[in-house]
């Protein structure tokens, strides 16, 4: 199977040294193209800034920023058979980067930011994917539900939700604890490292 998976965050510049990101490590989405290469399938790893091996035996693709990688993601998306968007993509972007450092000189300072391209919410129409299509939904609140507005709005055959409010889980962890969300039903997947989430959603994609 010829499998994309995004991980990581995206980076967007305020000025040639700053930047607004978040607290993605990107274990997730590599554990995922890890496992799913182990299985056989064809993997694409689309990138955002890590500090993490590139796992051996798949195609690498690294990005900086949220517009990056919807030009990356729509560009091999069409010719995938199954797409698993980990990455955690800014919503938003500086509406202007500067050019030369900002100096520092009043008490505040404020950004103008405007909205990025949902690259999930552009798979199906804007891409044109066919395919096994999952996101990631990384929720402080009303978790399921959360993931289910974002599955049926997006399309999506399965949305893995977790609680990033949580620090034993998600966000810099090894471990994960996710609800896994389908059209018809909700399974949990208990509290366990990382590569042992990935295993299994890697087996739902035919692996």
């Amino acid at each position: 199977m010829k499998l994309l998976i995004t991980a990581g965050p995206t980076r967007e510049a305020i000025d040639p040294v700053r930047y607004l990101t978040n607290r993605s490590s990107g274990k997730m989405g590599y554990a995922i193209a890890a496992a799913a290469a182990h299985a056989g399938h064809q993997v694409l790893l689309i990138s955002g800034p890590t500090s993490l091996d590139v796992p051996e035996g798949i195609d690498f693709l690294p990005v900086e920023s949220a517009e990056e990688m919807y030009q990356a993601v729509a560009n091999y998306l069409p010719r995938m058979e199954a797409a698993v968007f980990a990455a955690a993509v800014a919503d938003y972007t500086p509406a202007v980067s500067a050019k030369q450092k900002i100096k520092k000189s009043g008490e505040t300072l404020s950004l103008d930011l405007v909205k990025t391209k949902d690259i999930l919410g552009s798979a199906r129409d804007e891409m044109a994917f066919t395919g096994f299509l999952v996101g990631f939904a990384a929720e402080t609140e009303n978790v399921e539900s959360n993931a289910r507005i974002k599955l049926e709005k997006k399309g999506c055959d399965l949305v893995v939700a977790n609680d990033v409010s949580r620090s034993d889980i998600g966000f810099d962890s090894h471990e994960n604890e996710a609800l896994l969300v389908f059209p018809d039903r909700t399974e949990l997947f208990g509290k366990a490292p990382k590569h042992d989430l990935a295993i299994h959603l890697v087996s739902m994609l035919g692996g």
